[in-house]
């Protein structure tokens, strides 16, 4: 057996979503990170292990940007067919291939030393390679879903739901425990050109008819059987291997009963894909400076020190999962989008501990609306910029707050997180400069809301060809520059689908997107030149470095991926 020693600046413990984005959020600010995932691919939930699709905000308009954008626009660019095992090399390759990130794939955390009230280094036991890894770091993230680094380093946690006086919360129990939402176990099929036929392993368990599954819709091309689940009422972390058996025999059962009793236009579609991996909702939640709960949700979490947001509603599972009769979700209401505040985003009392992902420092009634991976990706990306801060600076998580979080803000809005009720700075050169356009209103691109917001576009609209010009005055450097491009936020998709009808239509790169421009400058004798051409763009977020001198630059869009109109929400020159 080997043993290794990783000395960085940022470890995080998870690969998830929130995880993955933590990582590369820090690394691409500077900061050295080992990640450390005890899984053989990225993704958590959302990977070819458990397949879960990738929920986040309701509402139009409101889709997560930032990272997880960028994920979702190379996996449809990359993916036409939605095959998961291009999806989890996607995922794999933004972790592997950034810069300053050394990946423990396999490795699982198992123990950690404590210098006073800080984590100076973890331990972890790598099963493919035989090897124990330590890391000695002066920055932690537990991205880990379970929270591992809690009980371990003695952080405070909470499991279970609280009693309904303590946050004068009305969807909570009279009385507090420690039920959770329940794991699911995810099944996927696909269709056929002809009958197939379905034998069920002889331990499943037996639904003869729709009455022995009540409220569970079986719509094959709408549902991806959450309602698969079971261990809410029980230990959601200890507890998982028997939990997992349990659901093996509901999930083959399930299959069985869409199959065998009674007519559920199942006839042509085979069983694709179980899951053995349980996704799991709820389990450990760190106690942070702040605990977000039902009402600051419900009045839409303006905190000054809001780094992320949600949108999803409060979706309570109950926590007998398929063994309740009844249904087994409430939907209560929540606005969307509301915001998160960055003090839920670390320890209360470990000095150099962050968390993100569906572990941070909610309520069980909050935790139900923030717990949704698009969420837990936008917190990700939230932490790993801190980190990236609190690095530089020499702060502990709880000193970038200390210090004030405007700057924060500020760089994830730069990176394309969208923060409800917070507008961008935008640089001083495209601030001072004239804007003119032929057609459509270029102000909108120096707006500092790069999305439409309400009944506000804050879009320059217009035919591809048109150019769009920053005027100077005199001769100034510009550095480079930053777009925002038009990813349809409202597009239907969740990323990956959940079962495949044989007519379904090839993923591919919206519509809206721009795939080529070029960007022009103007010399000192008025004559234009061609610095930047770009012909097979696809991402929303597009920064290009040029370092030229001119009087004026322009942009002129030259083709969609389908559409004849273009349309820019922000272009920034520095």
């Amino acid at each position: 057996m080997r043993e290794v020693h990783h000395k960085t600046q940022l470890c995080v413990v998870g690969g998830g979503l929130a995880g993955m984005s933590a990582a590369i959020a820090a690394a691409r600010r500077g900061t050295k990170v080992v990640l450390m995932q005890d899984r053989p691919v990225f993704g958590g939930n959302a990977s070819s292990e458990v397949r879960m699709w990738v929920c986040g905000a309701h509402g139009d308009n409101n889709r997560e940007t930032g990272l997880i954008e960028e994920f979702a626009l190379e996996n449809l660019y990359r993916n036409p067919t939605s095959n998961y095992s291009i999806w989890d090399s996607v995922l794999y390759e933004k972790v592997k291939f950034e810069d300053n990130i050394t990946v423990l794939l396999n490795c699982t955390c198992t123990e950690l030393d404590m210098d006073g009230d800080r984590i100076r280094q973890i331990k972890g036991w790598q099963m493919t390679a035989e090897t124990w890894h330590t890391v000695e770091a002066d920055l932690f993230a537990d991205c880990s879903g379970d929270s591992i680094l809690a009980p371990l380093s003695g952080a405070e946690f909470r499991v279970g739901r609280e009693a309904c006086s303590e946050y004068d919360e009305s969807i909570e129990p009279e009385k507090a425990d420690s039920q959770t939402m329940g794991l699911s176990l995810l099944i996927q099929a696909r269709e056929t050109d002809g009958l197939q036929t379905f034998i069920p392993p002889t331990w499943a368990y037996v639904y003869e008819s729709d009455a022995d599954l009540p409220h569970r819709g079986h719509d094959l091309l709408r549902t991806n059987f959450w309602w698969i689940e079971l261990g809410g009422d029980r230990d959601s972390i200890h507890d998982t291997e028997e939990i997992r058996d349990e659901l093996l025999k509901v999930a083959f059962g399930v299959w069985d009963h869409m199959k065998n009793r009674g007519d559920h236009g199942a006839d042509n579609w085979t069983l694709e894909w179980m899951g053995f991996l349980p996704g799991k909702r709820e389990s450990r939640r760190y106690v942070g400076d702040y605990v977000l709960n039902q009402n600051d949700v419900r009045a839409e979490g303006r905190f000054d020190d809001i780094a992320a947001y949600g949108g999803w509603t409060m979706d309570d599972h109950h926590p007998a999962g398929i063994n309740y009769p009844g249904e087994p979700t409430i939907f209560h209401p929540a606005p969307s989008p509301f915001g998160i505040p960055y003090r839920s985003m670390y320890s209360r009392n470990i000095a150099n501990l962050f968390c993100a992902g569906r572990n941070i420092s909610t309520s069980h009634a909050a935790l139900s609306a923030t717990r949704v991976m698009a969420t837990c990706a936008t917190v990700g990306q939230a932490v790993g910029t801190a980190a990236a801060v609190a690095a530089r600076d020499g702060l502990t998580p709880r000193g970038v707050y200390e210090q004030g979080v405007h700057e924060l803000q500020q760089m994830l809005m730069e990176d394309d997180c969208y923060l409800p009720f917070t507008r961008r700075t935008v640089p001083k050169l495209t601030a001072e400069a004239k804007i003119t356009a032929e057609i459509g209103n270029p102000e909108n691109l120096r707006s500092g809301y790069d999305r439409p917001i309400g009944r506000s576009l804050n879009a320059w609209e217009a035919p591809v060809g048109t150019p769009v010009t920053y005027s100077f005055g005199s001769l100034q450097h510009v550095k480079g520059i930053r777009l925002v491009l038009d990813s349809h936020l409202n597009r239907p998709d969740h990323n990956m689908p959940c079962n495949y009808p044989r007519n379904r239509p090839p993923a591919s790169v919206p519509k809206t997107m721009i795939k080529s421009f070029i960007v022009e400058i103007q010399d000192e004798h008025d004559r234009w030149h061609t610095v930047l051409r770009e012909e097979n763009n696809y991402q929303r977020l597009v920064r290009h470095s040029l370092g030229v001198r001119g009087k004026a630059i322009r942009l002129i869009p030259r083709s969609t991926w389908g559409q004849d109109t273009a349309r820019v929400f922000a272009w920034d020159v520095y």
